[in-house]
């Protein structure tokens, strides 16, 4: 159908178009999308076999949706990628404030236009791109800006009494008729204005000031909530929960293969930045670890969650204080080491929110708890595992690596030194670069001195070593040569 040639109700009439309600136009190219084996919903990990095809189940079933969970569940992202499944162009009546259907006119305006001009009302074309609207929920937002008011200035310019319903302005509900209309953080919506949307969603009309409107509305709803606003801050009353047909739970990425892809499909990097720094695979497994250990903490509120953001956050942050070290000694590329881990704690702070012992802590001694129990819990999977009580007789497959500490008087690597001399030092451990060789024998040269600083680290979070903070690096030492030295 050529739309550009159709721009009156009688051309359109004559070119056989039907139109259908916004829920079946989402439900037909749903359908045609699954018989052809198409992706839904894109850019989207981690939800192929629980969120989305239940969304996709609430579509055929034409529901209105609700999207439960915690921040940072891609919930908004969800509801605005179903304009893809919307029609690519509807006709609308020209000049209608609320998109009415040439075939099914519900405005004052469209039915007496089309009264008046009949075959000869003149219709454009609606992009699908223009068919979504979206609201946050605050506790400021009224009735007359979801639903609308009656508009004074307007009915001195028409010279109209407050009796005549053409002095209503409608409000963003109405003019997303024929649109997906998504209210984020519904919870927070206060009461009176949820109870304004009982007979929108059940009856599809509105009432405005006493005005007897009876306007079909036809809208995709979809809301998202989270669920600490159902004890903190507010509650989606029952009989809106009860009008709301399908509720879906969200949730954090299961594995951290799956945070990875998030992370790096996210995360907004220089193109030099990403020539420059070279970042191994372990350090990207740390990375999502730390979000993982944050998920579990003691320290800090589960019910607020920890959102994908903050990965993707410290992701850039770490990148950032690799280049900030490559520029200052002029190299033209550098390693990620992990000590620059140390730059991802803005970012940590910045995005959970602690309990009362957490508060005690403090949000930075949090963010270094974190990173010290990633360390720890990825240890066993790379190297042999270190248990707390040794049998008699037992020779760790460490000791080599512990008695060369044990000689030595220590074991600086500093911040700004440049990546040569980073790998220099580094091979400077022999028994170090041995341990590599026989338990990560594959590993790529590149890869290899991350791993190396990783077993150091890692063996100070299992009390074989000592590791202290001088203002300009780090310097690990033998466990008990440290305390006899004073260190």
């Amino acid at each position: 159908m050529n739309i550009s040639t159709i721009k009156t109700l009688g051309q359109l009439k004559e070119s056989g178009y039907k139109s259908i309600s916004i829920k079946d136009e989402l439900r037909n190219n749903l359908r045609a999308k699954i018989s052809n084996n198409e992706d839904t919903f894109t850019g989207i990990h981690g939800y192929e076999n629980t969120v989305i095809p239940e969304l996709e189940r609430a579509i055929l079933s034409r529901h209105n949706i609700n999207l439960l969970g915690l921040r940072g569940q891609a919930k908004t992202r969800l509801a605005r990628q179903m304009i893809n499944l919307l029609d690519e162009w509807v006709p609308v009546v020209e000049g209608s404030e609320i998109n009415d259907d040439p075939f099914h006119p519900i405005s004052r305006y469209a039915t007496n236009l089309i009264a008046e001009k009949g075959d000869d009302t003149p219709i454009s074309w609606l992009h699908r791109s223009e068919r979504f609207a979206e609201k946050l929920a605050t506790p400021d937002v009224t009735v007359a800006d979801i639903i609308g008011d009656v508009d004074p200035i307007k009915a001195a310019n028409l010279k109209l009494s407050y009796a005549d319903d053409r002095v209503i302005h409608f409000g963003m509900i109405p003019r997303a008729n024929r649109s997906i209309f998504v209210i984020n953080e519904l919870p927070d919506l206060q009461a009176r204005i949820q109870v304004a949307l009982f007979n929108i969603l059940q009856e599809g009309d509105i009432q405005i000031r006493g005005f007897k409107l009876r306007l079909p509305l036809d809208i995709q709803f979809v809301f998202t909530a989270n669920p600490e606003d159902y004890t903190n801050r507010g509650s989606i009353v029952t009989p809106l929960k009860d009008r709301i047909g399908s509720q879906i739970l969200t949730h954090y990425p299961k594995t951290i293969e799956i945070a990875k892809t998030i992370t790096q499909q996210e995360a907004k990097l220089d193109s030099r930045q990403a020539d420059l720094v070279y970042v191994p695979d372990m350090a990207k497994d740390l990375l999502e670890q730390i979000s993982f250990q944050a998920r579990e903490s003691e320290f800090i509120d589960h019910k607020s969650g920890i959102s994908a953001r903050m990965s993707i956050t410290a992701y850039e942050n770490l990148l950032s204080m690799a280049e900030y070290r490559a520029l200052r000694s002029d190299d033209d590329q550098t390693l990620l080491r992990l000590s620059d881990f140390t730059g991802v704690i803005p970012a940590i702070t910045g995005k959970v929110e602690l309990v009362y012992e957490g508060e005690q802590e403090g949000a930075a001694s949090v963010a270094h708890s974190l990173i010290s129990n990633a360390i720890k819990t990825l240890f066993p999977e790379y190297f042999p595992k270190i248990e707390k009580l040794e049998k008699e007789g037992y020779e760790s497959p460490y000791q080599n690596l512990i008695n060369w500490f044990f000689e030595e008087s220590g074991f600086e690597l500093l911040d700004d030194i440049s990546d040569k001399e980073y790998k220099e030092k580094l091979d400077t451990v022999t028994p170090l670069k041995n341990l590599i060789k026989e338990y990560q024998p594959e590993v790529s040269t590149e890869d290899s001195y991350f791993m190396m600083e990783f077993l150091l680290w890692g063996l100070v979070e299992y009390k074989k070593l000592s590791k202290h903070r001088l203002s300009e690096g780090f310097r690990f030492n033998d466990l008990y040569g440290s305390y006899i030295s004073g260190l």
